[in-house]
């Protein structure tokens, strides 16, 4: 099998399919992930929609990579990864940036009164998250050599889904003690859903690495 592996590569090229477009793809999330930091920070509804926009023109940015990416790897005759799993990672990267810009787009259609400390630590999970997810991906080119620092990436990125779990039933539990007017309670409670649902799409990132990564070593 690797003889025929190496002779494959020799007439058609091998290529990892790790591509920039991964790492690109991540700093792209990680932008978005620090761009909702801030809106969490500030009650000005200008400062809202200023950062909206600018979640949103990453989210078009992240769009056009993917399209440029599912191009780039139908071209490859030989790639060391299953093209299903690289394609999925893409994917999974890209639906990351469209749960940020939804939480981002969320804020703008609530209009909360204000925003509670629990949601922006769950807005600070998510900005750690994005930062495991860009260092984890630009470790990949060379996935035997960065095995264990890309497996602990993936278990920090599982961790701090874990910890998101656990501030959004403690932040439910903590609305329906202590928010009065219904209509505002059901705000927080949406703008929780879809910050939590953020970290979920992490975590399916992280999962997505993983099953590379064994695949990768288990076919060496």
């Amino acid at each position: 099998m690797n003889y025929i592996r190496r002779i494959r590569g020799f007439l058609f090229g091998v290529k990892s399919g790790f591509s920039p477009v991964f790492p690109r793809q991540a700093e792209f999330l990680r932008m978005a992930s620090k761009e909702l930091l801030l809106m969490m920070d500030s009650s000005d509804k200008a400062a809202w929609i200023h950062s909206e926009k600018e979640i949103k023109t990453l989210e078009v940015q992240g769009d056009a990579l993917l399209a440029e990416y599912n191009e780039e790897l139908s071209g490859k005759y030989v790639v060391v990864v299953n093209r299903i799993d690289l394609q999925a990672l893409a994917m999974a990267l890209d639906d990351c940036l469209d749960v940020v810009k939804d939480c981002a787009k969320a804020i703008l259609i609530y209009h909360p009164a204000k925003i509670d400390p629990q949601l922006k630590e769950m807005a600070q999970l998510i900005s750690s998250q994005a930062d495991a997810l860009k260092k984890m991906v630009s470790l990949m080119e060379d996935m035997r050599k960065n095995y264990s620092e890309i497996s602990l990436q993936c278990d920090r990125v599982t961790e701090l889904e874990h910890a998101a779990d656990d501030a959004y039933e403690d932040y439910i539990g903590y609305i329906f003690r202590n928010e009065a007017d219904v209509k505002e309670l059901i705000k927080y409670k949406n703008l929780a859903e879809v910050l939590e649902s953020a970290t979920d799409c992490a975590k399916a990132v992280s999962d997505t690495v993983r099953r590379i990564l064994i695949s990768y070593i288990a076919s060496k």
